[in-house]
């Protein structure tokens, strides 16, 4: 069994993820224009026409403004919880199947077991994800402003992980945006920090872990340099594979044998 991996876009301008096994081909989140996902699709080897399917984390605009388009272009079930049904901006429209999970109960796909749970965000019911293929476990968690005990849990065990590292402390502190943006990204309802990140991974660190994906950077408030210093030691002693996830290009596919 294989799970191909790839993050097709991390920020706030828009999320993407590609993911595949052997029976099934799925988008987690379309936060692109359906056809800048295409593009990036195209970009990896990958046919938009050959999607299976699309799960959605939550229903802020970065993680759904494609979602319309595509799931009726291509006839795509969308699976999704029904408080993130309920909330879709009116932009997204008709979509073509809904398939309504329940988060914290695991739901498969073809011959992949994704689990949902719950995350500290300002969205209706937003969720992390677990994705199970054979010895394959996945960990997606971004868009969280308190790594809880539940998430802890389950990111344990994981063969790779896609960790929201947001932003810089200081440069949010001493950045341009109003006191009441910096509030909401420092809440418990907001976003990770380099520093709460890192910390999450060194509680969640096993010999499973091989790689990390570092996501969901803010371009304002942070650097890709900046995040992978703040990595840095936990990477050395645990010799992982570090990466920082782009906004504007797709990442390789990474595939777990």
């Amino acid at each position: 069994m294989t799970v191909n991996f790839s993050v097709l876009a991390s920020g706030s301008k828009g999320n993407s993820i590609y993911v595949a096994t052997p029976g099934v081909r799925l988008l987690i989140d379309a936060g692109l224009s359906a056809r800048e996902i295409e593009r990036r699709l195209e970009r990896i080897g990958v046919r938009a026409e050959d999607l299976d399917a699309v799960v959605i984390t939550h229903e802020h605009r970065d993680h759904v403004s494609g979602l319309g388009p595509l799931s009726r272009r291509y006839r795509l079930p969308v699976f999704l919880n029904r408080a993130t049904r309920r909330n879709l901006p009116d932009q997204v429209g008709r979509l073509t199947d809904c398939v309504e999970f329940t988060t914290g109960r695991s739901f498969s796909v073809a011959d992949l077991t994704i689990h949902p749970f719950s995350l500290s965000h300002d969205a209706a019911d937003p969720v992390g994800l677990t994705l199970v293929n054979g010895e394959s476990k996945v960990g997606i968690c971004t868009d969280l402003g308190k790594a809880t005990r539940l998430v802890q849990h389950h990111l344990q065990e994981c063969r790779l992980l896609l960790l929201e590292a947001n932003h810089d402390v200081g440069m949010l502190t001493k950045g341009p945006y109003p006191w009441s943006l910096k509030q909401r990204i420092r809440s418990a309802s907001g976003h990770l920090s380099n520093e709460e990140s890192r910390e999450l991974l060194a509680r969640v660190l096993g010999d499973t872990l091989e790689r990390v994906i570092i996501g969901h950077l803010s371009e304002v408030n942070n650097r890709p340099k900046t995040a992978l210093e703040a990595f840095a030691e936990v990477r050395h002693a645990w010799s992982l594979q570090l990466m920082v996830a782009s906004q504007h290009e797709p990442s390789e596919i990474i595939a777990l044998p």
